[in-house]
């Protein structure tokens, strides 16, 4: 599966799981490590744990392989390591406070992609 579908199975995922202002931002000519990276906020811990659950069933099931998890001991911020995808999942304050966003300010415009 190619990244950009991957990223297009993961943002379904997360909208079939109510995430909220899910972002996906094309990093792929600003960093080697991951070609996508999709943000996603969750009203609570429980449900950052279930968006978190639907991404790496979804990568699964698409045949991806999840490389790492990090984060779900208390499910505010869980990084989800899929290789071409990585995605934070976040409750709100978490993403207002770190605001990852911030850091690609400087990312073309037509890099990114609002889902």
């Amino acid at each position: 599966m190619t990244a950009t579908k991957l990223r297009d199975h993961i943002v379904t995922a997360l909208e079939d799981g109510k995430g909220q202002d899910i972002q996906a931002l094309d990093v792929a000519k600003l960093t080697p490590m991951t070609d996508y990276m999709i943000l996603v906020s969750g009203t609570s811990n429980r449900h950052v744990k279930s968006l978190v659950d639907q991404t790496i069933e979804a990568a699964k099931s698409s045949g991806g392989r999840v490389r790492g998890v990090e984060g779900r001991e208390s499910n505010e911020w869980v990084l989800v390591d899929l290789g071409d995808v990585i995605v934070h999942a976040m409750q709100k304050e978490a993403r207002e406070f770190y605001d990852l966003e911030r850091l690609w300010v400087e990312m073309p415009a037509d890099s990114e992609t609002s889902v």
